[in-house]
């Protein structure tokens, strides 16, 4: 068994890029309870733990969706004749998204659109990179649905795509969220707030727990969408709820990855002392599990590590090596009362 390698590490250096107009690149000293949290992530996800798969509800939810978009544009077809440029301006660009909305259990009532952003690429090569980017950056949002199409080519499965949301902007202390995708065991979501820079809540999530259609190889392409109402954060892949986060509530400790099974031949000398390595590292990522967690209990019972509102913006983060993530019809839509 490889030891899993850290994500998390890359993703705090994202605090020094924080929501620049473009992209961007940082890297720097490895901070060990961030390695520790990476590695103790990157190491649950595995294709063993996947024992329950519901039955993916996207193509129903785009149906639901289909059904109504003609009725919504029937809708501002009728109000755009009686209205300004502006107005058909505004609803042409929010039309796709509020056809979109319905798969998410909102509607063109829930507020109104806060961006369409055009097709994005980040490449960055190299131990523990970042990079960052949003063409909107003067939009902050508190309540909202952010979602992108999110293809990646990753040399390593621990590096990964993802969004960071109501951050405060600061580059050495950040306050935000950030939800990244990574391809490891065959898929994984992690959930992380930041306080002042320091890792204060993470919990994980298995996507092909829910999301048959989740894609994890390379090349392959997944939806990935945000929904933020006050403290409950809900994550989707390709239209399917694959968990939420209530920002109130402390961590929770990661899900622990399959034991090493012993060689049923134990006098087979090579394969014991592969089994022994095994159980070493797999030991040592346990340590490293209660150790983020305790780090991450601390820091949410001593430091603020809930946001309300701030800056977005579109993540890739590299552990080693070539990473590349495109994100695709991303949008954001703003939640109003």
């Amino acid at each position: 068994m490889n030891k899993p390698t850290s994500i998390l590490t890359g993703l705090i250096l994202l605090a020094a890029l924080a929501l620049s107009a473009g992209c961007g690149q940082s890297a720097g000293p490895s901070d060990p309870t961030l390695v520790a949290l990476g590695t103790s992530v990157a190491g649950t996800a595995t294709a063993a733990q996947i024992e329950k798969l519901a039955v993916n509800k996207l193509a129903t939810a785009q149906a639901e969706a289909a059904a109504t978009a003609g009725a919504i544009a029937a809708a501002q077809t009728a109000a755009a004749a009686g209205s300004s440029q502006a107005d058909r301006d505004y609803a042409t660009q929010a039309a796709p998204v509020v056809a979109e909305l319905p798969v998410y259990g909102l509607d063109s009532g829930s507020g109104r659109l806060g961006w369409r952003h055009d097709p994005l690429t980040l490449e960055i090569t190299g131990y523990q990179q970042m990079a960052n980017g949003n063409d909107h950056p003067e939009v902050t949002a508190a309540d909202f649905a952010l979602a992108a199409d999110v293809t990646w080519d990753t040399q390593y499965g621990s590096s990964g795509c993802g969004l960071m949301f109501r951050s405060n902007g600061d580059q050495k202390k950040t306050d935000g969220y950030m939800i990244l995708l990574t391809r490891f065991g065959s898929g994984h979501v992690l959930f992380t707030a930041l306080s002042e820079g320091e890792i204060a809540n993470v919990h994980d999530f298995f996507p092909k727990t829910e999301d048959q259609s989740f894609q994890w190889q390379n090349g392959t392409t997944n939806r990935l969408a945000v929904i933020a109402r006050g403290n409950l954060i809900e994550i989707y892949t390709n239209g399917v709820k694959i968990g939420e986060v209530d920002t109130t509530q402390p961590p929770e400790r990661l899900s622990a990855p399959p034991k090493p099974v012993q060689p049923l031949n134990q006098n087979d000398t090579a394969a014991m002392n592969t089994y022994q390595k095994q159980m070493e590292e797999y030991n040592d990522i346990l340590d490293q599990y209660e150790s983020t967690y305790q780090t991450a209990l601390g820091n949410y019972n001593e430091r603020t590590a809930v946001f309300t509102d701030g800056f977005l913006t579109m993540i890739a983060a590299s552990e080693s090596g070539r990473t590349v993530c495109t994100f695709e019809d991303a949008w954001l839509w703003l939640i109003e009362p």
